[in-house]
């Protein structure tokens, strides 16, 4: 049998959220038997990683004892030659500080294939994240990067000519750095941004001058940071705005708006519905996992719409109850020759907001939208003949395009006693997928979810399913008491009670927005 061959790859983590990681960074990630990574690899990159990864962890946080690098070469060829592929994460960039060196000589000696993978260096994400350009036309034509572990072997009298800036790892020799600034003519009023743990919920800034930032940091611990000094930092006053110093705060993207900052979020939507949600979570500083509960997908025969849809003149109303009936209907409705202009002449009633903006988005325009967002407000409001609580016209005939399986009874009883005739044909298909997405699988293996939301009773069915059967995930019996059960309206709600026993967050308008208003609600009266 032929040997398999390993491979090594030097991936560069960037400054420490998932987010600013590079693409080719995640896919390595997701496919490695054995990582070998540094102690400033957050959880959540961790996360990105197979469960069955062998996961090796070589220290070198500064100040704290770490793997001799010996001893990491030694295992990045070991695991290699055994044919496995081998992810070694390090922080930021691998060759910025990185000491990728040793670690390449040591895999050409021993015959080993590998790559490096750059990543983002926290020299330049830390200052961007903090408001800070290190380029001005003005202010800094140019600048340094250089560590600030051994500050006497810096040439000063050169450093202190450049206009800006950068020290990594100079956190335990503040005093001396601003000593030999000052010592070789740098001004004491000089500005200094110190910026600690960048890219990350937790970041923290200081700002000051040459002459105040040691007094200003005393006793706080600083690692890992980067120290931006230069006449370039006061320019983030007039990006972000004047700031208090000592403080915490968050990237310049964020626009202060990083609410959910901290909070990891399950998203159990259908993996093509889910990204605007996502995205509207991470927005506020959460980072969105998604673990799609649903599988949308055409109905197990077409035979009943496209009956239906051959006699659309026939009908008196269509109703829909989701953006999937919509979408699905008028997939359909193209696929048999037909557009919008079949339905002249009948009406349309809609559930939601999002569904009415699916209609509107085939140049439609709904007539009817209940108050409330869900199909039994659709019951109790819709405008018969004698306005609420009236009675079908005579012949009234109805089409309810929905999903095959788990229809709305109730609707169609109430509809029915009303005295329309409800036509109900599946126009799509929603099922439980086979396997959890690997990222949330090792999401709830790490106790690392703060908050799962729910947007329909079927997702909570099929994730409770999927967390049933699956046998690489061993959560111990109380594991969803310190997690956040969030639910987009009242019948999803009572699936969280049936299934998983509680309920934390509902929606006050069942909506999306809905939901993430609660959340951030939430989040302020729990904020950790």
């Amino acid at each position: 049998m032929k040997h398999r061959k390993g491979k090594v790859y030097l991936v560069g983590a960037g400054p420490g959220d998932c987010d600013l990681m590079t693409v080719r960074s995640h896919k390595l990630l997701s496919q490695a038997e054995v990582l070998i990574y540094d102690a400033l690899i957050d959880i959540p990159q961790l996360e990105l990683i197979p469960v069955t990864c062998l996961k090796i962890e070589v220290g070198k946080r500064g100040g704290k004892p770490s793997t001799q690098q010996e001893e990491i070469n030694r295992l990045l060829v070991k695991h290699c030659q055994l044919g496995k592929q081998v992810v070694r994460l390090k922080s930021g960039d691998p060759f910025i500080f990185g000491r990728s060196s040793s670690e390449i000589q040591a895999l050409i000696a021993a015959g080993c294939e590998f790559e490096v993978v750059p990543g983002i260096s926290s020299a330049l994400a830390a200052p961007l994240l903090a408001g800070i350009p290190l380029t001005d036309p003005v202010m800094s034509r140019c600048f340094a990067v250089m560590s600030g572990h051994e500050p006497d072997a810096l040439e000063w009298e050169a450093l202190v000519r450049i206009e800006t800036l950068v020290i990594l790892m100079g956190g335990r020799n503040l005093s001396e750095i601003i000593w030999q600034l000052q010592k070789h003519g740098r001004s004491p009023e000089t500005p200094i941004a110190i910026i600690r743990d960048c890219g990350r919920p937790e970041q923290q800034i200081w700002l000051g001058s040459l002459s105040d930032i040691v007094q200003q940091t005393a006793g706080q611990s600083l690692s890992p940071c980067a120290i931006i000094i230069g006449e370039a930092v006061r320019l983030r006053e007039y990006l972000i705005g004047p700031e208090s110093t000592n403080m915490s705060d968050t990237p310049v993207t964020s626009n202060n708006s990083q609410l959910l900052a901290g909070k990891t979020i399950l998203v159990t939507r259908a993996a093509s519905q889910s990204g605007e949600f996502s995205d509207r979570l991470q927005q506020l500083g959460a980072r969105a996992i998604e673990m799609p509960a649903l599988v949308i997908g055409p109905p197990s025969s077409w035979e009943p719409l496209d009956r239906a849809i051959a006699q659309l003149s026939s009908f008196h109303w269509l109703i829909l109850t989701s953006h999937n009936a919509v979408d699905w209907f008028f997939q359909r409705l193209q696929a048999k020759g037909k557009d919008a202009r079949s339905l002249f002449g009948i009406k349309i009633a809609v559930v939601g907001k999002k569904t009415a903006e699916s209609l509107r988005s085939h140049s439609l325009q709904p007539d009817f939208i209940p108050p409330n967002f869900v199909a039994d407000s659709l019951v109790e409001n819709f405008p018969w003949e004698g306005g609420r609580g009236g009675t079908a016209p005579t012949n009234c005939k109805i089409l309810f395009p929905r999903v095959e399986s788990g229809g709305r009874e109730v609707l169609v009883k109430e509809f029915t006693t009303k005295g329309a005739q409800v036509i109900e044909v599946p126009a799509y298909q929603s099922c439980c997928p086979e396997t959890i997405a690997p990222l949330a699988l090792a999401a709830l293996q790490n106790q690392a979810v703060n908050i799962i939301t729910f947007a329909s009773s079927k997702t909570v069915h099929n994730f409770c399913n999927l967390i049933g059967k699956n046998p690489e995930l061993s959560l111990s019996e109380d594991w969803l008491e310190n997690v956040c059960i969030a639910s987009i309206g009242p019948e999803t709600s009572k699936s969280c009670y049936n299934l998983l026993g509680k309920l934390d967050v509902e929606a006050q308008e069942y909506t999306l927005d809905g939901l993430t208003e609660a959340i951030v609600q939430w989040a302020a009266e729990y904020p950790r």
